[in-house]
C-alpha cells in the first residue's frame, strides 16, 4: 500500500483541495556497503575534527560558509531554523501555462497527489477541468524544510506533481561559449538531409519498458554467480568509439542508414516522417493531456 509522505492542500482561487503526496518512483540503485578485503570487516566513517583524530559528537557540529579557504561564516541551528521557510501546508497554485512552454530541463523529481479523505470529489473535479484544459498549474509548496516550485498536471484522472528548478538553477548555455567553437563550421545541405532521414529511420513512439538499467541487470547477476560460489570471468577491456572525422560524414549516414533499413522496423509503430514534422521543426513538443511533467521526464 502507498504510503503518504506529505499531506497539505492545492490552493488556487478560492479553492482548496486537500491532498496527500506520494512517491512516483521506485529507485532500484543497489546498495553496496564497505568492507575490509582481508577479512570481511565492515568500515564504518566517523566525524573527526581536521588534522586530529577527535570525534565530534554530533549536537557540536554546525554549518558554516566557507568565504575563503579556512575562513567560514558559522550558521548555528537556531539561525538556521529561523531562515527555513515557513512550513505552510499549501501547495499555492501561481498561474496555469501551457506545458510546451516549459523545458524539460526544468523538471526534477515526480509525484502523485492524491485526495485526503473526504476531498474526493473536489480532488476529481479539479484533475478533470486541468485535464479540459490541457493546462499545467505552476505552484510554489515547502517540502522538507526547502521550498519548492512545482508542475501539476493530470495524468488519466490522478494529479501529479513534478518539482522544479528555478531558473538561476539552471545553467544557461552562454556559460559554454569557452568550449562551444567561435564560428559556426558549414554543414552541407546533402548532410543535414542524410542526417534527418537517418532520425526519421530510428524514429519511434515512445515505450518507456523497452529500455531497461543493464547495468543493474549485470551487476544483479554478478553478486548471485558469486554468491553461489561460481567462478567470475574478467569482462574484456571495452573500447571507445573514435569520432567521425569530417570526411567521412556522408559515408558514417549513409552506413547507419543502410543498417537501420536492413534491421527493419521490428514491430515498432513509427511515427509520422520527418518531413511531414518539419512544419513544427523548432518548437517544443506537441501539448499532451495526460502524464505528469516526470513521466515526461517520468511527471519527469
Amino acid at each position: 500500500m502507498a504510503r503518504a509522505i506529505w499531506s497539505g492542500s492545492i490552493s488556487f482561487g478560492l479553492l482548496n483541495v486537500p491532498v496527500k503526496l506520494y512517491s512516483a518512483v521506485a529507485r532500484r540503485s543497489i546498495g553496496l556497503r564497505e568492507i575490509r578485503e582481508s577479512d570481511g570487516a565492515r568500515i564504518r566513517h566517523r566525524r573527526v575534527a581536521e588534522g586530529t583524530d577527535e570525534e565530534v559528537p554530533y549536537e557540536k557540529i554546525v554549518k558554516a560558509f566557507e568565504i575563503t579557504p579556512d575562513r567560514y561564516v558559522p550558521l548555528t541551528k537556531e539561525e538556521m531554523e529561523a531562515m527555513a521557510p515557513e512550513k505552510s501546508r499549501a501547495i499555492e497554485v501561481k498561474d496555469f501555462v501551457d506545458l510546451e512552454e516549459i523545458d524539460p530541463i526544468y523538471f526534477d523529481s515526480p509525484y502523485y497527489l492524491g485526495p485526503a479523505d473526504g476531498a474526493e470529489r473536489a480532488y476529481s473535479l479539479l484533475a478533470r477541468a486541468m485535464e479540459g484544459s490541457g493546462k499545467v498549474a505552476i505552484a510554489r509548496f515547502v517540502f522538507r524544510n526547502k521550498e519548492h516550485l512545482a508542475a501539476l498536471r493530470p495524468a488519466d484522472g490522478v494529479l501529479t506533481l513534478t518539482t522544479m528548478r528555478f531558473a538561476d538553477e539552471v545553467v544557461p548555455p552562454s556559460e559554454l561559449d569557452d568550449v562551444l567553437p567561435t564560428e559556426k563550421p558549414k554543414v552541407a545541405k546533402r548532410e543535414v538531409e542524410m542526417a534527418e532521414q537517418l532520425i526519421d529511420s530510428l524514429t519511434r513512439h515512445f515505450d518507456p519498458g523497452a529500455y531497461r538499467d543493464e547495468y543493474r541487470e549485470q551487476l544483479l547477476a554478478l553478486i548471485e554467480r558469486k554468491a553461489e560460489g561460481k567462478d567470475v570471468l574478467t569482462a574484456p577491456a571495452t573500447e571507445e568509439p573514435e569520432p567521425t572525422k569530417a570526411p567521412d560524414l556522408m559515408a558514417a549516414l549513409e552506413e547507419s542508414i543502410a543498417a537501420v533499413k536492413s534491421k527493419g522496423d521490428g514491430g515498432a509503430a513509427k511515427k509520422p516522417a520527418a518531413k511531414k514534422r518539419r512544419a513544427t521543426a523548432g518548437k517544443a513538443p506537441a501539448k499532451k493531456r495526460s502524464g505528469s511533467g516526470a513521466k515526461a521526464k517520468s511527471s519527469k
